[in-house]
């Protein structure tokens, strides 16, 4: 099972902050991170109840990307959903099927809650491998803050019965970056519209997102990225030799993986 980080981006309330803290400890999760919080004072020492170790121990960012940095898969949380295939910056696991997908993966993970009043801003949803819907009765869809990170916490970490393979290792943050960088730079050496990259980038880390990738999956996939962008650039530059020579293609840092 994957260390979990809940992240909150910009809490308004302190209560809230301590009652996430609470729900924290029930789940035996204790790695808090706050980006740009509100002032953290007595409402929040008191909703944490016996949690005060988590609440103590909080970490502060000044961004999300700062604060999910070291993690190796990032989960963020929205209350908007669809069902429309061309929408992927808004389609949603249900928590129970990231939870099984998750099970079986060594790394940590960031679950990333938004505001209390506006969620996650699109620049923050696209630095989001997945995104996370519960299911709420439509009449009043939308949760309190402290309350979704509960629920969400008992899904991810309850016994799903899923069978776990201890060998299954998550990718870094730095590797999974280092990946996204050369799929851009794919889209940039085939010319591919310039006002359509952006949207086409979120598109591929989503679909990564969903079918979490092994530590060796990834750097695999980053050498055939890499050396396709390489290889275009001898074709550009009137280089026609084939790339079938092993120095050619990028090493995959094998030590890493073994």
């Amino acid at each position: 099972m994957p260390e979990y980080a809940i992240v909150v981006v910009e809490p308004k309330f302190e209560g809230n902050v301590g009652a996430i803290a609470r729900a924290m400890k029930n789940f035996g999760v204790t790695d808090m991170r706050l980006v740009n919080p509100c002032e953290i004072g007595d409402g929040a020492w008191q909703r944490s109840m016996h949690a005060e170790d988590v609440l103590n121990s909080r970490k502060e960012y000044k961004t999300l990307e700062e604060a999910v940095k070291d993690c190796s898969y990032v989960a963020g949380t929205s209350g908007a959903t669809t069902e429309k295939e061309k929408a992927f910056v808004r389609i949603n696991h249900m928590p129970w099927e990231l939870a099984d997908k998750l099970k079986a993966a060594e790394g940590r993970v960031a679950l990333v809650f938004g505001r209390e009043n506006w969620g996650l801003y699109n620049e923050e949803l696209s630095l989001c491998d997945a995104l996370v819907n519960i299911p709420t009765h439509p009449d009043y869809p939308i949760m309190n803050l402290s309350h979704a990170v509960a629920v969400l916490l008992y899904e991810m970490t309850r016994d799903t019965g899923v069978d776990t393979n201890p060998d299954i290792r998550l990718a870094s943050g730095k590797e999974r970056k280092a990946m996204y960088g050369f799929f851009d730079e794919l889209l940039e050496s085939i010319n591919y519209p310039e006002h359509r990259r952006e949207k086409t980038s979120t598109m591929f880390r989503r679909m990564l997102g969903r079918a979490v990738l092994t530590k060796w999956e990834f750097h695999t996939l980053s050498g055939v990225l890499k050396g396709s962008s390489r290889k275009i650039g001898r074709l550009e530059s009137g280089n026609l030799l084939p790339m079938d020579k092993k120095e050619d293609w990028p090493e995959e840092t094998e030590e890493q993986l073994d």
